[in-house]
């Protein structure tokens, strides 16, 4: 890793050198804009948008505008001198329990290596940083801005977690949250159950980014020269309209995905919510059909299951009677074309599509 900042932390009389490393990176799949029809990359030009003329980098500064449209043009030495206090420490401005501070606030994770000199300094501090329970609320200069931060403890490394200012957290100002809604304690107690059955500890290596795995395959495919086969999409449960039996469902396909010794046992006292009775099979629909013999054959799933229908009622599948429809050959004369339908049972039982 490469340092991107240099500076000390100032912990009352005590200064501790330290060096600033981004402590996370981003993994996603980066592209470029080209031409489609040869891969050509697309480059841009910083133009004036008063004549058109390319500007040179070291001629760009920073313009603030004003509401009248005009343009206040402030450059680097604009920036330099202005009065940052804390643009070369890390300013420890007291100590607060880390359960106090609502993650909403963070917003990027830094860690902080010790100078050679500082070694023992920052030893000292994070040993009693660690031993107390707490965080240390700092301020910090980053990029031509100052920031409030948090310096905790992790892995025996203190890392700086920058974060907003009061005044950047937006107020969730929602119309729902002036309605009285209420909820009945039945489904509180269901909703209880579903957390209990899908709790477990915190390990992020379980999960994984599949839509970057997937597009990274489509990548390697089109390197390869493979051709491309879209994955099957599966199909979202539509939204229930019975809260009640949406938790029931969601509970039980949560026990069934998860092995027995992973379902967390319903606190003592509490009573474990069940279900008041098995869930019947869904009725598959039976829709009868005509089949013509130009279309393409259907066989499996479909075909198995109108004879294992007929198997239950005591009898092997009927055959279903042909039909003729009128077929012009190339002589102009007409010849008969079998077509196939099932025969209407009193179950009206599924058409079989005979190849």
């Amino acid at each position: 890793m490469r340092s991107i900042w240099k500076g000390a932390i100032s912990f009352g009389l005590v200064s501790i050198p330290v060096k600033l490393y981004s402590a996370t990176e981003e993994r996603d799949v980066a592209f470029h804009q080209v031409r489609r029809s040869d891969g050509s990359r697309i480059r841009y030009k910083r133009v004036a948008a008063a004549d058109g003329e390319e500007v040179p980098y070291s001629e760009i500064a920073k313009g603030y505008e004003l509401a009248d449209g005009e343009t206040v043009v402030l450059t680097d030495e604009d920036f330099a001198n202005l009065p940052l206090s804390t643009s070369r420490a890390i300013e420890v401005l007291e100590f607060v329990p880390l359960e106090q501070v609502d993650p909403i606030y963070f917003a990027k994770s830094y860690y902080l290596e010790p100078d050679r000199m500082g070694a023992k300094p920052y030893v000292l501090l994070r040993d009693a940083l660690e031993s107390s329970g707490r965080v240390a609320l700092v301020k910090i200069a980053l990029r031509q801005r100052e920031q409030l931060a948090t310096l905790r403890v992790r892995d025996g490394i203190f890392v700086l977690e920058t974060m907003l200012w009061p005044d950047e957290v937006r107020a969730p100002e929602f119309p729902f949250l002036a309605d009285e809604i209420q909820v009945r304690p039945q489904e509180l107690e269901m909703a209880g159950s579903l957390i209990q059955t899908l709790a477990g500890d915190f390990d992020p290596t379980k999960f994984g980014d599949e839509y970057r795995a997937a597009l990274l395959q489509v990548i390697d495919a089109k390197i390869a020269g493979q051709e491309i086969v879209a994955a099957p999409v599966e199909e979202k449960a539509e939204p229930a309209g019975d809260l009640m039996a949406a938790l029931r469902a969601s509970i039980e396909a949560a026990r069934a995905g998860r092995p027995p010794a992973a379902v967390a046992a319903p606190a003592s006292g509490e009573q474990e919510a069940r279900p008041s009775a098995k869930a019947e099979p869904a009725e598959t629909e039976v829709v009868e059909v005509e089949a013509e013999t130009k279309e393409p054959a259907v066989s499996g799933a479909k075909g198995r299951s109108s004879a294992k229908k007929a198997a239950a009622k005591g009898g092997p599948a009927r055959s279903a009677p042909a039909k003729t429809a009128a077929k012009t050959t190339s002589g102009g004369q007409k010849t008969a074309t079998a077509k196939t339908a099932s025969t209407k049972s009193p179950a009206k039982t599924s058409a079989r599509r005979s190849a």
